[in-house]
């Protein structure tokens, strides 16, 4: 096939990238020259990256399958033509890099970048070519400072292919591409608010375990995570059970997977990410979620207005306007409350999902929106697994909040909630959490056991139990209205007749106003117990907690011993300044 030159590996040595590290080298080349070459950053680097790795392996994958075709003597139309193909202009041996009269930083600011982005226009414009167009939609210009660097990243891009990248020892481009990802949602990056860590997404699509048929939705996908490793499992499961056939994978690849981002930048890097792991077919929608705003709605056309399986991340601790909450039946400015209840409206009976919500939005019941949007929650979907993380889960993304895991299937009242607290398990930056630390977790799954880190609720029990101690307060608050009610016309009646003194009147408003606000205090009372039932935080029963048993006698002299160990240790060191004379100033090393 007519890919130019033979590929190399990122060391141009020819040989194939049989490792990680080595894959990794080669990627972290790439990126060495465009830190310094005017993107500085991961927020900067990747988005650049992403639409010249985006096109090399568009036009190897547009080869291969132009052979296949003429092997089956099949037609075959590249979504791009010459000289617009990767191998016309960025090859080292193209016929545009080898005219030294020739400069492929004028072609590419002056013809490919505007003929890339008006694909979509053309006349009969296929799918991909609209998929091309939108990931280039922010693609202004390089961001890379000269053309001496932008060919240095596109031969280093042109070595990195799928030809030399050993499958059988490390992943696909796909998962370098994650890798890129990854730096993305570091802190200090700004993009962690578009990325959730891998193995916590797989925990997710394990758990919900969507199959091949059922259609997956992501309502703010960012960078495409979870819709990516969905495919990745929904395949891999199939291929172990020896049931995917070439038509299960053309519909898993073309009509399976739907997602919406607003974010101009990551938008398209999404779209990247999601070819690149094979999706032929990505439906995602360009615009803001909540309010509905579009901005490129092409892609989405077709999709169903409910989904099998939703799987989300919404954003912590998102403040929303006016706008994108009249579209809602309980408005709120929090975000992530906005988005469960958009995911009850994409959901038909039966249809599974799993969302990361932090803390607050499980405890709060101290504002309308979360506990009318909670209650809603739960009498239209069993909520049957909620999974505590720690705190730490999302700290290298710059987010310290407090996670959990919800699942939950819509079409059944909530009736009991089964918990897994892994709160105390320590992670970090340098030490993340991995799947590993859900072994026992999918053991009791099945079964919804108990151990020390899971316990059940009776929510419906619960729930009943928080009626009964509430109709007292319900019931009184109901008299007081009605005798309010009565003292409220008796002030009016004498204030209208004005033959009554204005001591008497002012005592006759009085009592009105006295009954009226223990009314209103006995129904706050109910509400208040009522709604303390939505407190859904995750408090495990078998959490042993350490008590210090020890007398004050035995603290006071624990106290002295620790203090006769540290007038010791002090003499020794006086001892020694004695000895080895007064420190000598030595003069500050560079």
């Amino acid at each position: 096939m007519a890919r130019g030159r033979p590929s190399k590996n990122g060391n141009g040595n020819g040989r194939k990238l049989n490792g990680q590290g080595s894959v990794n080298a080669a990627v972290k080349a790439i990126c060495d020259v465009m830190r310094r070459s005017n993107c500085a950053g991961a927020m900067k680097y990747v988005p650049e990256l992403t639409w010249i790795l985006f096109l090399r392996i568009l036009d190897e994958r547009e080869a291969r399958e132009a052979e296949e075709a003429q092997a089956l003597g099949l037609p075959f139309a590249s979504s791009l033509a010459a000289p617009f193909r990767w191998r016309d202009w960025a090859d080292k041996d193209s016929a545009m890099r080898q005219d030294k009269n020739a400069s492929v930083w004028k072609f590419v600011h002056e013809e490919l970048l505007p003929h890339l982005k008006t694909l979509e226009k053309q006349p009969g414009a296929t799918a991909r070519q609209k998929v091309i167009s939108e990931v280039m939609s922010s693609v202004e210009r390089s961001r890379i400072d000269s053309e001496k660097n932008f060919l240095d990243v596109l031969d280093k891009v042109h070595d990195l292919s799928n030809d030399t990248i050993d499958q059988t020892h490390v992943f696909t481009l796909s998962q370098v591409y994650e890798g890129l990802l990854l730096k993305m949602g570091e802190k200090g990056n700004d993009g962690g608010q578009f990325f959730t860590p891998r193995d916590t997404i797989r925990v997710m699509i394990r758990v919900v375990n969507p199959a091949i048929g059922k259609t997956v939705y992501d309502p703010g996908c960012g960078t495409g995570g979870f819709l990516a490793q969905a495919f990745e499992h929904m395949r891999e499961e199939a291929e172990k059970a020896g049931t995917l056939t070439a038509t299960k994978l053309e519909f898993l690849k073309r009509n399976t997977f739907f997602g919406r981002e607003k974010d101009d930048t990551v938008y398209p890097i999404a779209l990247a990410n999601l070819l690149l792991h094979g999706i032929d077919d990505p439906h995602i929608w360009h615009g803001n979620t909540l309010s509905g705003q579009e901005s490129y709605g092409e892609l989405f056309k077709g999709a169903p207005q409910f989904f099998d399986c939703v799987l989300m991340n919404p954003p912590f601790g998102g403040k929303e306007g006016k706008e994108a909450q009249t579209g809602f039946d309980y408005p709120t400015s929090a975000t992530q409350v906005l988005f469960i209840q958009h995911v009850l409206k994409s959901m038909r009976d039966a249809s599974v999902c799993g969302i990361v919500l932090d803390e607050g939005v499980l405890f709060r019941t101290n504002e309308g929106g979360f506990v009318q949007t909670k209650r809603k929650l739960l009498e239209e979907c069993a909520v049957y697994c909620i999974v505590s993380l720690p705190g730490g889960v999302f700290s290298s993304a710059g987010a310290g909040v407090k996670t959990n895991l919800v699942f939950f299937r819509k079409g059944q009242q909530t009736e009991k909630i089964w918990y897994y607290d892994l709160s105390d398990v320590k992670v970090g930056k340098k030490k993340p959490l991995t799947k590993a630390a859900f072994e026992e977790f999918f053991k009791l799954l099945p079964s919804r056991g108990d151990s020390e880190r899971s316990w059940t609720i009776d929510f419906a029990s619960r729930l009943e139990k928080a009626m009964e101690d509430a109709s007292p307060f319900r019931e009184k608050a109901t008299l007081l209205f009605a005798e309010a009610k009565t003292l409220e016309a008796t002030f009016r009646e004498k204030r209208k007749s004005k033959s009554h003194a204005p001591e008497a009147l002012k005592q006759a408003e009085d009592a009105w106003k006295v009954v009226e606000r223990e009314a209103r205090e006995n129904q706050a009372k109910g509400q208040e117990i009522e709604d303390a039932v939505y407190d859904l935080k995750a408090v495990n029963p078998h959490r042993k907690t350490e008590e210090d048993t020890r007398t004050p006698s035995e603290l006071l002299d624990f106290i002295g011993e620790k203090g006769a160990e540290a007038d010791a240790a002090l003499a020794r060191l006086r001892k020694l300044v004695v000895h080895t004379g007064p420190a000598v100033e030595t003069p500050d090393r560079m």
